[in-house]
C-alpha cells in the first residue's frame, strides 16, 4: 500500500472515529475525520479520497445516505460501511446500493486495514481502467499508422529518436493529418507508457472554464462547482500531456499555461495548496506558431517551452504514395464488419482516391472508406461507392493542376487542341497524352470553348 493513500472516516461517535483514524494512520494511510454526512460531503468537495469508511447508524443522516450521495458525486470512490447491528437485510441493502464492503463491530483492526487497502487498490484500478479504455482505440491507431513516403518515414524516425526521453515536442500539420496519433506513438514508446496520456483540446475550452479544466477545483469554488475535481494537468502528472491546437489558447490562457509548465506546479481553483506536477508536454498546431509569434498572437516564451523538437506532418495530397496503404488499412478496419466482408478496392476507385486533394487529410480518407464500405454489397469496393465530390468534384482537377505544373497548370486552348489533333480526336489518347483523366479533358474542352463540333470543324478545315 502506497504512502499517498487518503481515506475519510465518518462516524458521529467521537471515540470510535478517533480510534479508527489512529488505527488506519498506523497502517500507513493519510486519514481525515468527519463527524457526520454533511461534514463528510463538504470534505469530499475539497479533496480526492481513495476510499471512505462510514458508520451506518448516524443521526440525522445515516451511512446509507452518505453512500447514495457519494455514488452521485464521486461514483468511483469505494465506500466501506461499518455497523454494530449486522443483519442479512442490511448487508444486502448496502451491497445493492454500491458499497465496496460491509463490516461489523467490534472491529478487528487488522481486518480493517486489509479491507481499506483493498478499497484503495480497487479505486486505483478503476481509474486506471477508465483511462486505458479511453486510450485503447488511439493506441491501436498509433500502432497501425502507416506510410511509405519519404516525408512520413522521416516523421517515424523522429518519433523513434525523441520517444525515450522527456523532451517537449511540437507537431505541426493540417487538420486530420494524424498529429494526435503521432503524439500517442511518442508516449507509447517512452518510459511513461504505463502512465496516462491526457489530451487537451485547447480550442474547445472557453476562457471562463480554462483554469478549472486545466488545474481542477474544490467544491464551492464557483457556481456549478458541486464537487471536487482534478484538473487535466494533474491527471497527466507522471505521464504525457498532449496540448492539441495549442495556438487557439487566448493570451490569458497562454500565460496561465506557461506559468504551470515553468513551475511544474498548480493550485486548484478555490485552494491555496500547491500541487506538484511531473509532465512531459507534446503540443500540436495546424497553424505556424513562429508566424503567430511574429504577429503578436502567441507568446514567444511559451513557444520556446513547447518546441524543443519540432516535426511537421505533410498533408495527404503531398504524399499520394501513402494513400493505397492507408486505404487498405481502413478497409481492413471496417470491411470485416460486413456480413459479406469487403476485402479489396477496385483499381479505378484507388486511382481516384490517389488523385483527390483530401482537405481533411487522413481523417477524411478514413471517413470515405468507412462510408464506402457501409454501401458495399460485394467483396470489392467499387468506384460508385465513393462520394460524388471525390469522383467528380473539383478536387481531382485541382490535384492534377498541382501535379502537372508546366503542362496542365499552364494549358492554353491551343495545347488542348493540339493534343486532340495529334491523337486523331481520340479523347482517351489525348487525355493520356496530357496526363489527365477523360473527365478532366471534357471539362477543359468546355472551359476553352473547344466543344466537339467546334474542334471537329477546325480540324476538318485544316485538312
Amino acid at each position: 500500500m502506497e504512502n499517498e493513500s487518503w481515506v475519510l472516516v465518518v462516524d458521529d461517535d467521537r471515540h470510535n472515529r478517533e480510534m479508527l483514524g489512529e488505527a488506519l494512520q498506523r497502517a500507513g494511510f493519510h486519514v481525515v475525520l468527519a463527524p457526520g454526512v454533511a461534514e463528510a460531503m463538504e470534505t469530499v468537495g475539497g479533496r480526492d479520497f481513495d476510499a471512505i469508511m462510514s458508520d451506518i447508524k448516524m443521526s440525522p443522516l445515516s451511512g446509507m445516505d452518505l453512500l447514495q450521495r457519494i455514488r452521485d458525486s464521486s461514483p468511483e470512490t469505494p465506500v466501506v460501511l461499518l455497523t454494530a447491528f449486522g443483519s442479512l437485510d442490511t448487508a444486502i441493502q448496502a451491497m445493492k446500493q454500491g458499497a465496496f464492503d460491509y463490516i461489523t463491530k467490534p472491529v478487528n483492526l487488522e481486518e480493517l486495514a486489509l479491507v481499506m487497502n483493498r478499497a484503495v487498490q480497487h479505486h486505483r484500478l478503476v481509474r486506471e481502467h477508465r483511462h486505458l479504455s479511453r486510450a485503447f482505440d488511439e493506441r491501436v491507431r498509433a500502432a497501425s499508422f502507416v506510410g511509405q513516403s519519404h516525408a512520413m518515414v522521416e516523421v517515424f524516425k523522429l518519433v523513434g529518436k525523441v520517444a525515450p526521453g522527456r523532451t517537449s515536442v511540437l507537431i505541426q500539420g493540417e487538420s486530420g493529418t494524424g498529429k494526435e496519433v503521432i503524439a500517442r506513438a511518442i508516449h507509447d514508446n517512452s518510459a511513461r507508457a504505463a502512465s496516462l496520456f491526457v489530451a487537451v483540446n485547447c480550442s474547445a475550452i472557453p476562457d471562463p472554464l480554462l483554469e478549472s479544466e486545466l488545474f481542477g477545483h474544490v467544491k464551492g469554488s464557483f457556481t456549478g462547482a458541486h464537487a471536487f475535481r482534478r484538473g487535466l494537468l494533474e491527471e497527466a502528472s507522471g505521464g504525457t500531456l498532449f496540448l492539441d491546437e495549442v495556438a487557439d489558447l487566448s493570451p490569458a490562457g497562454q500565460a496561465k499555461l506557461l506559468r504551470a509548465l515553468q513551475e511544474q506546479e498548480i493550485r486548484r481553483v478555490g485552494s491555496n495548496e500547491p500541487v506538484k506536477l511531473d509532465l512531459r508536454v507534446i503540443s500540436a498546431s495546424r497553424r505556424n506558431l513562429h508566424q503567430l509569434v511574429s504577429a503578436g498572437r502567441f507568446r514567444e516564451d511559451l513557444l520556446y517551452r513547447l518546441n524543443t523538437v519540432t516535426t511537421t506532418i505533410p498533408p495527404l495530397r503531398e504524399r499520394p504514395e501513402d494513400i493505397p496503404l492507408l486505404a487498405e488499412l481502413f478497409l481492413a478496419r471496417y470491411g470485416g464488419q460486413k456480413a459479406v466482408p469487403v476485402t479489396a478496392i477496385a483499381p479505378d476507385a484507388m486511382r481516384v482516391l490517389q488523385r483527390a486533394v483530401w482537405p481533411g487529410n487522413v481523417r477524411e480518407l478514413e471517413h470515405v472508406i468507412e462510408r464506402a464500405v457501409a454501401l458495399a454489397t460485394h467483396a470489392v469496393l467499387p468506384l460508385d461507392n465513393l462520394p460524388l465530390e471525390i469522383r467528380e468534384g473539383t478536387s481531382e482537377v485541382a490535384q492534377e493542376r498541382r501535379a502537372l505544373p508546366g503542362t496542365l497548370g499552364a494549358l492554353q486552348r491551343e495545347q488542348v487542341l493540339a493534343a486532340y489533333e495529334a491523337t486523331g480526336r481520340n479523347k482517351e489518347q489525348a487525355a493520356r497524352r496530357l496526363g489527365i483523366s477523360r473527365r478532366t479533358l471534357y471539362r477543359l474542352l468546355e472551359q476553352y470553348g473547344l466543344h466537339k463540333h467546334q474542334a471537329d470543324s477546325r480540324l476538318e478545315s485544316s485538312d
